[in-house]
């Protein structure tokens, strides 16, 4: 038996034995346009998983991880779909910043919040939409300015993932005066719980309010709190997002499939998979998500040889519209109820939060249209956009 096996054998036996007694209603909690269910017990479980050596896998083992290889990653990330557990309230510190520090950080960074990372004690956002810079990341106006021995942050972000439940944010600000674009940016880490920063929280169509805008005036962090020089946080943001879409996508898709499968379920029980429209729409939503898999094991290859290649922009554009355009197959499965709610004042079951969730889809993580350009233009070699 390979090691692989091995491994997915042993995290397939843990949660078996761990999701139980007091986190067996977890199972299948949370998600995206779900954040709000049960999150303190979720967060009591995530710490549980810290405990016992579960969470960040895939770092070295000198940082507090198991270093799992990337295969053995992918088995972790989808066992712990398919045991349907529940959605991970780490996920932007684990798999985002947690890397970043590692490759990017300095000894005392890496001392400082790799631990608290480990054992689920800070949780983390990302402050890099704002108003007029979303996908177009080197638009940013939020600036900082180095004040004696501190950054002072002044600016907004956007769409900020769990903002209201996060304790720091890493920040992209423009930090050299005159610099536009690319340039003159750097990647701050910067604690939320102090006067300078209101995080308010946007309700979103499915009722919720998983994303946040958060407002700096004047927010403070240390100088040290600076990963990379100034001047590079373009580079840094960049390796940020290779390491958003890494293997934890694998788990993604098997949520992708359990979806599907309700759907089918659900059209075979009121008669809509009679119409040929349909069955036709759920075959190519099939097809669909086994192009999804292949193309992120693709996607892999690249990370394992070093850094993410165009399989990712590919990869986005495809599994977000294909998303998408299930809610919307959800729906016409549905039929004429689906228009309304369960019950007062605002009760969605699960097609109708896929169907309204899977609209953010296609913008959050880069836009379709920006991923389409980044395609273009650094992968195709076309002629760049025009630009006012």
């Amino acid at each position: 038996m390979s090691s692989v096996e091995e491994f997915r054998i042993e995290v397939r036996g843990w949660l078996r034995a761990n999701l139980t007694g007091e986190f067996a209603s977890l199972r299948g909690r949370g998600g995206p346009g779900r954040e709000h269910e049960a999150f303190a017990e979720r967060l009591a479980w995530e710490r549980h998983m810290a405990a016992e050596g579960w969470t960040c896998v895939g770092w070295p083992k000198e940082y507090g991880g198991r270093g799992a290889t990337l295969e053995q990653q992918v088995a972790f990330h989808e066992e712990y779909a398919l045991a349907d557990a529940p959605a991970r309230v780490n996920h932007i510190g684990e798999q985002l910043l947690g890397p970043t520090l590692i490759a990017f950080g300095t000894p005392e960074q890496r001392e400082r919040f790799l631990p608290r990372i480990v054992a689920v004690e800070e949780l983390w956002c990302q402050g890099y939409s704002e108003p007029d810079a979303g996908s177009d990341l080197a638009n940013v106006r939020t600036r900082a300015e180095l004040d004696g021995e501190e950054w002072a942050v002044t600016g907004q972000k956007i769409w900020t993932s769990l903002a209201h439940e996060s304790d720091w944010c890493f920040v992209v600000a423009r930090t050299e005066s005159g610099s536009t674009r690319h340039q003159g940016l750097s990647y701050l880490l910067v604690p939320l719980d102090q006067p300078g920063v209101e995080v308010r929280p946007i309700t979103q169509l499915t009722g919720t309010c998983e994303f946040n805008e958060v407002f700096f005036d004047g927010a403070r962090t240390p100088a040290s709190h600076i990963v990379g020089a100034p001047g590079e946080g373009w580079k840094v943001a960049m390796a940020t997002l290779g390491f958003e879409r890494g293997v934890s996508t694998l788990g993604q898709q098997v949520g992708f499939r359990r979806e599907l499968e309700a759907v089918i379920e659900l059209a075979k029980r009121n008669g809509a998979a009679e119409d040929p429209l349909i069955r036709d729409r759920i075959a190519r939503a099939w097809i669909g998500l086994e192009i999804i898999r292949g193309n992120a094991l693709r996607m892999l290859d690249g990370v394992a040889a070093g850094a993410p290649g165009p399989e990712a922009s590919i990869g986005k554009i495809f599994w977000a519209t294909w998303h998408r355009e299930l809610g919307e197959l959800a729906m016409d499965v549905r039929g004429a109820d689906g228009m309304l709610a369960a019950g007062g004042p605002y009760d969605l079951d699960d097609f109708q939060r896929l169907f309204l969730f899977s609209r953010s889809d296609t913008i959050y993580a880069g836009s379709n249209e920006i991923q389409r350009n980044i395609i273009a233009e650094r992968v195709l070699g076309l002629p760049k956009e025009v630009r006012p």
